[in-house]
């Protein structure tokens, strides 16, 4: 899998989890779930950007080392 590949899945796994916990937000309501969504989930988009972006970086670097290999 390319570098640009797993930034795309890595773009729908963060979609896909978003989806799915808006749906079991629908059933579980309490303290705990407020507490696992602020624990885990609250961060996530930003931490995805943030992968997102170092692995643009690598890519870039990536294709930098093939064409100075060349």
């Amino acid at each position: 899998m390319s570098v640009n590949g797993c930034a795309s899945t890595l773009a729908q796994a963060g979609k896909s989890l978003s989806i799915e916990w808006q749906e079991t937000k629908i059933q579980w309501r309490d303290a705990k779930a407020q507490e696992f969504e602020r624990q885990y989930l609250d961060a996530l988009p930003v931490l995805i950007a943030k992968s997102m972006e170092a692995i643009d970086d690598l890519d870039r670097f990536l294709e930098k080392v093939r064409c100075d290999c060349e």
